[in-house]
C-alpha cells in the first residue's frame, strides 16, 4: 500500500479543516461528518479551537482508502499562526492548498504558496465553497494561473485533452515526445507533480462531499510513494505538551525506523513512540520510515531540528514583527516566566525574554489574534491572567559594508583574541558564520569553541541594540595560549570581536536599521483611490494600480509600506469607504528604515555603555589586565591579517 504524508493549508474561512473532515469520514476514518462551528471537528480537539472555530495548532489524523494510506497534517489557516504551518511544510510529500470558490486568492494563501515553493513542496489544489451563491470556480482556476503558475490546471478522470496538453507544454522534451507520440504517460505525469511543474486543481463543496471523492480518486492516482535511505533519520516539526503536561516532540521519520528506548539525541531517548489521530494515540514499539509520530523524553528538541543523518532546517520565513511586555500586576514573575517559556518551547518564535532592568516580561508575536491566544492559553493550562503593553515594532540592524572585527581577553592567567570577517548578507538571509582560518593558526578545538560562541547568542547591533541580521560572519584569525586559554576566553573575545567591527563600521556610515515591511492589497472603489494613493505616500508606501477584473468602479492597488505605518490602515479604510473596502497585508519582510535617524535618535542607545555586548577589549601588562577602548583595540591586538 502506498504511504503519503499531506498538509491541508488554507486562508482562514475557505473550509481547510471542513476539507480534512470530509476526508476522513469518506475513508471511513470517522463516522459523522464533523464541524467547525458544531465543534465537533475531528482536528479541532483543542478547547479554544472549538471556542474560537479556528485551526490553532497543527494536528495528525490518518485515513486509508483503496491503496493509500494517507496521513494528514492539518495546519492553522490564520496569518497569526503560519509560524505553525512553516514548521510542518519539510516533512510533507504533499500539500493540499484549498481556496474559496467565493474569496479566491487571499493575501494570507499568498503567503502560503510562497512558503511551498520555498521548501519545494508538491502541490494539489482544491476550490471548496462551490455551492455558495456568486461561487466562480474557473474564475479562480484563472486566477490561480495568473499569480502563481499557468501549470495550475483543472484535472478529471479521465483527463481532457486540453489539460493533457497542458501539461505537456510546462516541459520542452515532454512536448517533444507528447507531439511525436501524441500520448502523455502516467508516470511522466506523476513526475511533473513531483517537480512542481504541475498542480492538479480539484474543486467541489466539502461540507456536502461534493467532488471530494473525485479529489481522493485523483490524489490516489496522481501521488507517488517517496523514497527512504536505509540509514535513521528524522525531522521534528513540532512540540506540543500533553492534557498532562508531558513534553512531546513531533517528528517524520525520513530513513530507517524509530525504536522505543533508543537514544536519538545524547544523553536522551526516545521513551515512548505514539501515533496521534486527532486527540487519540497509540503506543507502538517502531516507527518505519515515512511514518510520523510524537516522541516522550526529548527536552532539547525544536522544530526544524534533524535527527540522526537529518541535517537542520532553519525555518526563518515567518518573523515576528511585533513586541509586547507583559503587565504583571498580582502576577509571580517567576511563575508567569516559567509558562511562557514552556509556550515558547512550542512556538520558539516567541522569543520570550525577561529584562532585569525593567523588571519586564518581553514577548515576540506576529498580530493581535496570537496575543490573544496566548492570553487565554495562559488562562487555561496556567491559571494566570495577564494583560500586555502597547505593541512595539521589532527593528533589526545589518551592515551595507564589509569590515574586520578584532577582540581581545587576557585579564591574568586568560587568553584568547579573535578575528572576524563581518560581511553583509542577502536580504532575509539572517545571520551565517564559516571559518577560513588555519588550524596551524588556530587549533581545530580553539575554533570550534568560536563557532560555537557565534552561534549561541543573539547578536545585537550598535545603532539601536536591535538583533543583528543578513550578516555573514568569518573566523579569519586569531590566537590563543596553550598555559592560559580556557574555557569561555574564546567566548568573550569573540563576543567583543564582533561588536568592535560593528563599531568599526558604524563610524564609517556603513550599519544600517531595517524595520518589517508589509505586502498589501487594497480592494476600493475608484471614488477613493485618490484618498488612498495620498494616505500610502504618506506612509512611506509604495503602490501600483490594476483594474479588478472587468469592474471599471472597482480598484485594486498593490504595493509595500512599513508595518509601523500601516499596521492600523485597515480601521482608517473601513471608515472612508463605509465599509465597502478591503486591504490584505503580508508580512514580506524586513527592509531599510524609513525613518531611521528619527528611531536611532529616540531611542538614545549607547553602545559602549551596553557592558553584556562591549565592543571593547581587555589586555594584560604587568601582570594585570586593563581595558582598551574599541578605537584603539586594532593597534595593540598581537596577531596582523
Amino acid at each position: 500500500m502506498k504511504k503519503i504524508v499531506a498538509g491541508v493549508v488554507a486562508h482562514v474561512d475557505a473550509g481547510k479543516t471542513t476539507l480534512s473532515e470530509a476526508l476522513l469520514y469518506r475513508g471511513g476514518t470517522q463516522r459523522q461528518l464533523g464541524r467547525v462551528d458544531n465543534g465537533n471537528s475531528f482536528l479541532d480537539p483543542d478547547t479554544l479551537e472549538k471556542q474560537r472555530g479556528i485551526t490553532i495548532f497543527s494536528h495528525q489524523a490518518s485515513v486509508t482508502y483503496d491503496n493509500l494510506y494517507l496521513t494528514l497534517l492539518d495546519t492553522p489557516g490564520h496569518v497569526d499562526f503560519a509560524g505553525q504551518t512553516e514548521q510542518v511544510l519539510p516533512v510533507l510529500d504533499y500539500a493540499i492548498l484549498v481556496v474559496s470558490a467565493t474569496d479566491g486568492i487571499q493575501g494570507s494563501t499568498r503567503t502560503l504558496w510562497r512558503l511551498l515553493q520555498k521548501y519545494q513542496v508538491p502541490t494539489f489544489i482544491f476550490i471548496n465553497k462551490t455551492d455558495v451563491v456568486g461561487a466562480d470556480p474557473n474564475k479562480v482556476i484563472r486566477e490561480l494561473q495568473a499569480e502563481f503558475s499557468p501549470a495550475c490546471l483543472p484535472f478529471s478522470e479521465p483527463l481532457t485533452d486540453e489539460t493533457v496538453e497542458a501539461i505537456a507544454m510546462t516541459n520542452d522534451s515532454v512536448l517533444n515526445d507528447y507531439l511525436d507520440s501524441g500520448k502523455l504517460n502516467d508516470d511522466i505525469i506523476h513526475q511533473l507533480i513531483r517537480q512542481q511543474k504541475v498542480f492538479p486543481v480539484y474543486s467541489g463543496a466539502a461540507l456536502k462531499l461534493t467532488g471530494v471523492d473525485n479529489f481522493i480518486a485523483g490524489f490516489s492516482k496522481w501521488t507517488s510513494e517517496p523514497s527512504f535511505p536505509a540509514d535513521f533519520q528524522a525531522r521534528v516539526f513540532k512540540i506540543s505538551h500533553d492534557n498532562k503536561g508531558e513534553r512531546l516532540t513531533w517528528v517524520r521519520v525520513l530513513g530507517g525506523s524509530l525504536k522505543a528506548k533508543t537514544e536519538i539525541l545524547p544523553n536522551e531517548k526516545a521513551n515512548q513512540l505514539r501515533i496521534y489521530n486527532g486527540a487519540k494515540f497509540t503506543v507502538v514499539q517502531e516507527v518505519p520510515k515515512g511514518d510520523v509520530c510524537a516522541i516522550s523524553g526529548p527536552t532539547s528538541t525544536f522544530p526544524g531540528q534533524g535527527i540522526g543523518n537529518a541535517q537542520d532546517q532553519p525555518l526563518n520565513e515567518i518573523q515576528p514583527v511585533l513586541s509586547y511586555a507583559v503587565k504583571l500586576k498580582d502576577v509571580d514573575p517567576h511563575k508567569c516566566l516559567l509558562a511562557l517559556r514552556e509556550l515558547e518551547d512550542e512556538e520558539p518564535h516567541l522569543n520570550v525574554q525577561w529584562s532585569e532592568h525593567l523588571q519586564e516580561i518581553h514577548l515576540q508575536i506576529i498580530g493581535e489574534v496570537q496575543l490573544e491566544i496566548i492570553q487565554q492559553l495562559l488562562h487555561q493550562r496556567y491559571g494566570i491572567d495577564v494583560n500586555f503593553s502597547e505593541g512595539k515594532i521589532l527593528y533589526k540592524e545589518t551592515i551595507t559594508s564589509s569590515g574586520i572585527g578584532i577582540g581581545h581577553f587576557e585579564p591574568l592567567r586568560h587568553y584568547a583574541e579573535v578575528h572576524l570577517l563581518l560581511e553583509p548578507g542577502a536580504q532575509g538571509s539572517g545571520l551565517h558564520f564559516a571559518t577560513k582560518c588555519s588550524v596551524d593558526v588556530l587549533s581545530h578545538n580553539w575554533q570550534e569553541q568560536i563557532m560555537t560562541s557565534l552561534k549561541d547568542k543573539e547578536h545585537r547591533g550598535v545603532l539601536i541594540g536591535a538583533p543583528l541580521t543578513d550578516t555573514k560572519i568569518t573566523l579569519i584569525n586569531g590566537r590563543g595560549s596553550i598555559v592560559h586559554s580556557v574555557g569561555g576566553d574564546f567566548r568573550e573575545a569573540t563576543y567583543r570581536a564582533i561588536r568592535q567591527g560593528l563599531m568599526m563600521l558604524k563610524q564609517s556610515g556603513n550599519c544600517e536599521l531595517l524595520e518589517p515591511w508589509y505586502r498589501f492589497r487594497l480592494t476600493i472603489s475608484q471614488e477613493h483611490v485618490g484618498r488612498a494613493i495620498n494616505d500610502i505616500q504618506q506612509m512611506s508606501g509604495t503602490f501600483k494600480l490594476a483594474d479588478s477584473n472587468s469592474n471599471a468602479a472597482i480598484t485594486v492597488i498593490t504595493g509595500t509600506a512599513p508595518v509601523t505605518e500601516m499596521r492600523k490602515y485597515a480601521q482608517t479604510v473601513r471608515a472612508y469607504t463605509h465599509g465597502q473596502g478591503q486591504l490584505e497585508l503580508t508580512v514580506m519582510g524586513y527592509q531599510k528604515c524609513h525613518n531611521a535617524d528619527e528611531i536611532i535618535a529616540n531611542s538614545n542607545y549607547n553602545p559602549t555603555a551596553d557592558l553584556p555586548n562591549t565592543p571593547d577589549s581587555v589586555f594584560c601588562a604587568h601582570g594585570a589586565g586593563y581595558p582598551v577602548k574599541w578605537d584603539q583595540v586594532p593597534s595593540k591586538a598581537h596577531v596582523e591579517d
